[in-house]
């Protein structure tokens, strides 16, 4: 019998699920059993016993405390949606421009393209328990005794930045959106390694056949980048902005606060019912995000 031949669509969906097998996999094995008893914890009080422990089911008291009793848990939240929303358009636009920049041809680029993911690689395994531990911060913001001239000298600029930008007529919450960028040069730079080089994958799959014929037609470069490129690289900008938005919701001020409560604390039925809060706030953000941006993704089919 002769065998049907898969359709291209067909291979595709293959080879996504084949991609996707090894974490499924993981995930099957090492943390759906995990997940399922954190939102069993969220529901009831875990009380230490000699056998093990024993669970006495409180509803929805847990979630109830962690929003309207804990001191902390809401600021904490609202502190990382905020740093989100001012890091995430940021992050994309410095990235696709560094990788848009480093597209181009000269020498040295391949060492230039190393610098720009450096970051990345100091973001991780020692530079990073340097970090946790102060250390860093500290080097950094204190080079005299105390830090008092370095740190003054950075507040006295923000101040004369955002003053600058007041007096020429710019809105104030412009201002405060800019002023805050400013401040999270570093942080934005840091954070961008990988979003460079999944633009910069997907600027070089371009056809060079496109920037041809559109210099035959007479199209400037400013028109071939709206036309051409921000068309081709918008499943890219998508990619990149689900992937910043998880990342910048993995380390800060809410994870710790969630890991202290269940380790420090022992109260492991709050610490879920926070877990889960946290992960619903997430998941609606990137539903949100993913179907603006969806509607316009050009998919090259």
């Amino acid at each position: 019998m002769r065998k049907k031949k898969l359709s291209f669509e067909q291979r595709k969906r293959r080879l996504g699920v084949l991609f996707l097998l090894p974490w499924l996999i993981g995930f099957v094995l090492f943390f759906l059993a995990p997940l399922f008893q954190s939102l069993q914890f969220s529901f009831q009080e875990l009380e230490p016993t000699r056998s093990g422990y024993e669970l006495h089911f409180l509803g929805f008291d847990n979630f109830s405390k962690a929003v309207y009793v804990h001191p902390l848990f809401n600021q904490y939240l609202t502190r990382s949606i905020s740093h989100m929303v001012v890091n995430v358009p940021l992050i994309i636009f410095f990235s696709l421009f560094a990788a848009t920049l480093l597209n181009q041809r000269f020498r040295g680029r391949a060492v230039v393209r190393a610098i720009f993911f450096l970051p990345v690689i100091l973001a991780s395994g020692v530079i990073v328990s340097i970090q946790e531990a102060s250390f860093m911060s500290e080097f950094m913001n204190q080079s005299t005794a105390g830090g008092v001239v370095e740190g003054s000298g950075g507040i006295l600029r923000g101040i004369a930045f955002e003053r600058m930008m007041l007096n020429s007529g710019v809105s104030p919450g412009i201002v405060d959106y800019l002023v805050g960028a400013v401040n999270r040069i570093y942080e934005i730079v840091s954070k961008s390694g990988v979003q460079i080089l999944i633009f910069l994958a997907g600027l070089q799959s371009i056809p060079s056949t496109l920037y041809e014929a559109s210099r035959m037609e007479g199209a400037t470069g400013y028109e071939a980048f709206w036309k051409i490129t921000f068309p081709m690289i918008s499943p890219l900008i998508m990619t990149n902005v689900v992937y910043t938005i998880i990342d910048s919701f993995s380390h800060n001020d809410v994870t710790k606060l969630i890991s202290d409560v269940a380790f420090i604390n022992l109260d492991f039925g709050l610490s879920s019912a926070m877990s889960w809060i946290y992960f619903g706030t997430i998941a609606l953000i990137l539903a949100i995000s993913s179907y603006l941006i969806s509607k316009n993704v050009f998919y090259n089919e």
